[in-house]
């Protein structure tokens, strides 16, 4: 027959098969990840992962109950960019949790930051689709009221910081959340 077989040293074509020495290694990096989280004992908000942590917090704060959800909140968009208000009923305290998070991890971000961080694409119908920032309104209520509960202070060089008890109360909730990810796991 007249078509040449593919060969596996044609750098174009890309082997569907997965051969088994990437797979040993696959293996290797699993076994090498748990032999270092064998003795790793979880202490500050960075050694937990984002999403364990933010479900967490989010949690934290409505049990609480010293964050005040306005008025508005179910009915606010958060971005010009977004048609409809989020549908989970507790997005609020999500957003609280992500955005007191990155204070933690980066200080001095102000409002104008978290507008940025939380924009998204503009879909403007036919014209390209153009980067848009996230509502000011909401961002500067959440850094309000986590002000408000002793979480975040005010930046001598601008935005928001974490403060001692903050980082005490995060570091907390990110054992507890990390306690959780272990029974999990068992």
């Amino acid at each position: 027959f007249w078509l040449k077989p593919l060969s596996l040293h044609n750098p174009l074509t890309k082997p569907t098969v997965v051969p088994p020495s990437s797979r040993l290694e696959t293996m290797a990096v699993q076994f090498y990840d748990a032999e270092f989280k064998e003795g790793f004992k979880v202490t500050s908000v960075k050694d937990v992962e984002a999403d364990k942590f933010i479900t967490a917090f989010a949690q934290h704060l409505k049990r609480q109950g010293r964050f005040e959800i306005p008025k508005w909140a179910d009915v606010v968009k958060t971005a010009k960019f977004k048609e409809l208000p989020p549908n989970d009923p507790d997005w609020l305290y999500v957003r609280t949790a992500s955005m007191v998070r990155k204070i933690y991890i980066r200080g001095g971000v102000g409002v104008g930051a978290f507008t940025k961080i939380y924009g998204g694409q503009h879909r403007r119908g036919v014209m390209t689709n153009t980067f848009a920032r996230s509502s000011g309104k909401v961002a500067r209520y959440i850094l309000q009221q986590l002000e408000e509960m002793g979480l975040v202070e005010q930046d001598e060089n601008g935005g928001r910081k974490i403060t001692k008890e903050g980082q005490r109360e995060l570091d907390t909730v990110a054992v507890q959340a990390a306690e959780v990810e272990e029974e999990e796991e068992e």
